[in-house]
């Protein structure tokens, strides 16, 4: 076997560095337990600013921008990494079918070409490798491009549920919201506030989880007020606020546990989102005003301080 240039080895290098990189934010966006990929994170964060330039229809369709942003960033960095393994080779570790000049073609084209075709695994059978190490690592990448389509479809099966939640939770607080509960809850029964502060507390909790596990759901911005917890989530601390005075010690606990888990899920908008925030109420209403939510909040918080 023939000692190859040092140009060629540094291609391969460089495709494999690409490949494992690709495949490690794979696998910190999907099965790590704090689920970012800092390479797939940075591609949201950066689809979610540019989308702030179109106005409030831009930063709604962000987050679906950003979720396919990510997704196309995983397949280019295994098309590009394979194709640079694959360039030092290009035309005579491979055959061609009769009609096919591979002199006419860049050689680093025919190199992504024959990468992407056997990433979506394809098999055109116009081009196919000869050279035997490259008959072994063809497949491979076959392998990790159906790999690939699988994570994104499971991806996206684990966005959209925690979506679900976090708006549902949304809906609840703007319910409890218009009821004026926050005006009343010192005077209801006591089991009765506590049980609907600790359900709070609970639904919080587990988005508070799904935000953790799946950073980019916070680049998804809801139309309504009603369904975006960024401009709910002030009523519930205030609601929190106002229970922790009551009489009764079951109350009490409930509305600083429910104040604690707002407290808890600030802290996570400031260490990943927000982190020029001093403290809760100044992470809320950034978080308001980056959801464009801003005016629902501020009221939401007026409203608060005059019960």
């Amino acid at each position: 076997m023939s000692v190859l240039p040092v140009v060629a080895v540094i291609e391969i290098v460089a495709g494999v560095a690409l490949i494992a990189l690709g495949l490690y934010e794979v696998f910190h966006t999907l099965l790590h337990p704090t689920g970012r990929g800092r390479v797939s994170h940075l591609t949201a964060r950066s689809t979610w600013n540019l989308s702030s330039s179109l106005g409030r229809r831009g930063r709604t369709l962000a987050g679906p921008l950003a979720a396919v942003a990510v997704v196309t960033l995983w397949a280019a960095m295994q098309v590009v990494g394979w194709g640079l393994v694959y360039l030092p080779f290009v035309p005579d570790g491979f055959a061609y079918n009769p009609g096919i000049d591979p002199s006419a073609y860049p050689a680093l084209l025919e190199a992504l070409y024959f990468s992407t075709v056997s990433m979506s695994t394809l098999g055109l059978g116009d081009v196919y490798p000869v050279a035997p190490w490259l008959r072994v690592i063809a497949p491979l990448q076959g392998l990790i491009g159906f790999a690939l389509l699988t994570a994104a479809v499971s991806w996206f099966l684990q966005l959209y549920p925690a979506l679900g939640r976090r708006r549902a939770l949304a809906l609840r607080i703007a319910l409890i919201r218009r009821a004026d509960t926050a005006g009343h809850v010192l005077d209801m029964e006591s089991v009765t506030s506590s049980g609907l502060l600790d359900s709070l507390t609970a639904d919080l909790a587990q988005s508070r989880v799904d935000l953790w596990q799946n950073a980019e759901t916070y680049y998804f911005t809801e139309d309504e007020a009603v369904a975006s917890l960024a401009a709910q989530l002030p009523y519930a601390r205030h609601l929190a606020q106002v229970a922790r005075r009551s009489d009764d010690r079951t109350v009490r606990n409930s509305g600083q546990m429910l104040e604690e888990a707002v407290d808890d899920y600030a802290n996570v908008l400031r260490e990943s989102f927000i982190g020029h925030a001093e403290d809760t109420e100044a992470v809320l209403m950034e978080f308001a005003r980056q959801h464009r939510q801003h005016a629902a909040a501020v009221d939401g918080l007026a409203g608060g301080a005059s019960d």
